[in-house]
């Protein structure tokens, strides 16, 4: 069994982090790279840069912020928001980062994630998905533009496509959990582990370190990611691993 990672997960707007719930009302959070500078000290294994209104502003990824914090870390960084293009990916890949997270321009044009794959690595790519479970059909929904467009395509279905069209990793958000703090998406996380062979990142919900120990053994996810307890303090990292530790899951 491949050991667990622990991710934060930086939300940028107009080059603050920040973080809401249900994917609204947005407070302010701090400076990016001060975030990730402290994160990588304190022994998260990944970072996930988001910036979360890229893609409904139609505009590239902030590109100096991720060149500025991809210089004060070691740890791996995966850079999503706006990207739609072969040659936005290079740009941030050139800027510093690790790996792509593509959502909106992936499910707008699936051969995105295959020509990513093929010009970069399937390791490069990661295919991010909020999901939202839709009662009518008794499963999840796949969710664009930062959670507000509905697209009538189902979760696991579009999990299955990335994986055959060459993404290397899932970034799963449930939209139902996100910022609640009431626990990940278990049923949610579990049914997309189950439907793909790649590394499944969890995200949304986070509130107590059992949470994260119930993600990975229940839920089967390889990482999970979580914003609001890390940047607000309420869990720190080292202490989330010694518990992890003592309940037996194998972390970074």
């Amino acid at each position: 069994m491949l050991a667990k990672r622990i991710i934060p997960c930086l939300d940028v707007k107009d080059g603050r982090v920040v973080k809401g719930v249900n994917f609204e009302n947005l407070r302010d959070a701090g400076d990016p790279v001060e975030l990730a500078a402290l994160y990588d000290k304190e022994g998260a294994d990944e970072l996930v840069f988001l910036d979360i209104s890229a893609s409904v502003e139609g505009r590239a990824t902030m590109v100096e912020v991720v060149r500025k914090t991809a210089g004060e870390i070691a740890i791996p960084f995966t850079v999503g928001g706006g990207i739609s293009h072969v040659d936005d990916m290079k740009r941030i890949l050139r800027a510093g980062a690790d790996k792509i997270g593509i959502n909106t321009a992936a499910v707008l044009n699936p051969q995105l994630v295959s020509e990513g794959a093929r010009r970069f690595g399937s390791q490069c790519i990661v295919v991010a998905v909020d999901a939202k479970f839709n009662e009518a059909w008794g499963e999840w929904e796949v969710y664009t533009h930062g959670g507000r467009k509905a697209t009538g395509i189902r979760a696991l279905n579009w999990v299955k496509e990335a994986e055959a069209l060459g993404a290397g990793e899932i970034l799963l958000t449930s939209m139902d959990a996100d910022g609640t703090k009431d626990g990940f998406d278990l049923p949610l996380t579990a049914a997309v582990a189950d439907a793909v062979r790649i590394p499944v990142i969890a995200s949304g919900g986070a509130g107590t370190k059992e949470h994260f120990a119930e993600v990975f053994t229940q839920g089967k996810a390889d990482a999970g990611l979580a914003a609001t307890i890390f940047h607000y303090k309420e869990i720190s990292i080292p202490e989330l691993k010694q518990d992890l530790k003592q309940k037996g899951v194998e972390i970074r």
